[in-house]
């Protein structure tokens, strides 16, 4: 197939952070083949590389049984109409990235037809759930790795995968200004005053399992640092309205300042930062600031993923290292006094330099051009071009 000749994408991402992978690879595509069309779901920044979104992807963003289980029929509803679309339209590939839940019944589907599917973000079957790869096997014909060790696991099984690094390594500087930040954002501080971000997640249920105890946290470490200014980047108006509320009806004296995306900057302009588990954590680790880790589950998720969890560690930065660079604190340990303590250990450690060189060598291994990558796999599946796939 020519560069000139029509090319159909078919891709699904269901939260923010898979359209921001995902915006990375449509127009690495465009570049290569600019006769392309991209139809399925995705973000803003995915329609504004000119995907078509058939429904909204808030209505996939889920995390958690429990809350599963309460959307269950608008997903079911969702992934049927997926699925007639794409076997009407016959795309060339089939790009799932990562809701694996979500994404691999409609992989396996495709597959089966003769379209060649690809994973982007493996599912975490190496922490949990591990039998799941002879489904993953049976939907994918090839996984996209963010990480080293993933790739080693797929190797083990017989199913191609390649190593692509993360597009957010790529993105972010290796150095970042904490000075630069802050008359970016127009935060004035005074001398010896320090900068703590809170980001309690990008979802309404994440904000509100772990907005009150993170404010309930600040307030506490306010009292012993009173020379301490909070931030807190909202991903949307929804979110800052939701944590400014739980803000005011809480804690309605905490020096507390929303900004509004840009939570990047904001992180970098920070001197620590108390944020959820997740993508978050990783750009806190390429930002290369102190932080603390804290998730929460619904109590039933919770019971149900606690006993199948096989991984040392939750955050990104420690499964990177293999050991535990920051402290993560988990469901009960959430709470005010604890995240307090770990805040004051990491920002007064005497080893931060050690932290910060190690981040950095970390940041480096994951600098592989991953759109430019992912987006040749992509075209060597839907038999665009050649290239020897690893």
């Amino acid at each position: 197939m020519s560069a000139e000749t029509p090319l159909l994408v078919a891709v699904i991402a269901g939260e923010h952070s898979g359209d921001l992978l995902g915006a990375g690879v449509l127009r690495e595509l465009k570049q290569r083949h600019p006769q392309v069309e991209f139809i399925g779901v995705g973000g803003p920044l995915m329609e504004a590389e000119g995907l078509r979104s058939i429904v909204p992807m808030d209505d996939l963003a889920v995390m958690g049984i429990a809350e599963v289980l309460g959307r269950l029929r608008t997903l079911l509803k969702h992934r049927k109409q997926l699925i007639e679309t794409f076997i009407e339209r016959q795309p060339q590939v089939f790009i799932g990235i990562d809701a694996p839940d979500f994404n691999l019944p409609i992989a396996k589907r495709l597959k089966a037809l003769g379209i060649p599917t690809m994973h982007y973000v493996s599912p975490s079957v190496w922490a949990w759930r591990q039998g799941r790869i002879k489904g993953i096997k049976e939907s994918v014909d090839h996984v996209l790795c963010l990480l080293p060790f993933e790739k080693e696991f797929y190797d083990r099984h017989q199913l191609p995968a390649t190593f692509v690094g993360h597009p957010l390594a790529d993105a972010i500087p290796l150095h970042w200004s904490k000075e630069e930040a802050r008359d970016e954002l127009q935060l004035e501080t005074t001398a010896g005053q320090s900068i703590i971000a809170l980001l309690p997640g990008s979802r309404a249920g994440e904000v509100g399992r772990l907005g009150p105890i993170f404010l309930r946290a600040a307030e506490a470490y306010w009292q012993r640092h009173p020379e301490t200014l909070f931030i807190s980047p909202m991903i949307s108006t929804a979110r800052a309205e939701q944590f400014r509320q739980l803000q005011q009806e809480l804690v309605p004296e905490l020096p507390l300042k929303l900004i509004a995306g840009q939570s990047r900057t904001a992180m970098a302009a920070a001197d620590g930062l108390l944020l959820t588990s997740g993508t978050v954590t990783l750009e806190a680790m390429l930002i290369k600031r102190p932080m603390v880790v804290a998730y929460r589950f619904n109590w039933l998720s919770y019971q149900i993923i606690r006993r199948m969890f096989k991984a040392a560690f939750f955050s990104l930065p420690n499964l990177l290292a293999g050991r535990e660079l920051v402290p993560e604190l988990l469901q009960g340990d959430v709470n005010p006094a604890q995240l307090v303590a770990a805040l004051e250990s990491q920002l007064t450690a005497a080893d931060q330099g050690s932290l910060i060189e190690t981040f950095l060598e970390l940041h480096k291994g994951l600098q592989l051009a991953a759109d430019k990558v992912s987006a040749e796999v992509a075209l060597e599946l839907a038999s665009c071009e050649e290239r020897s796939i690893e």
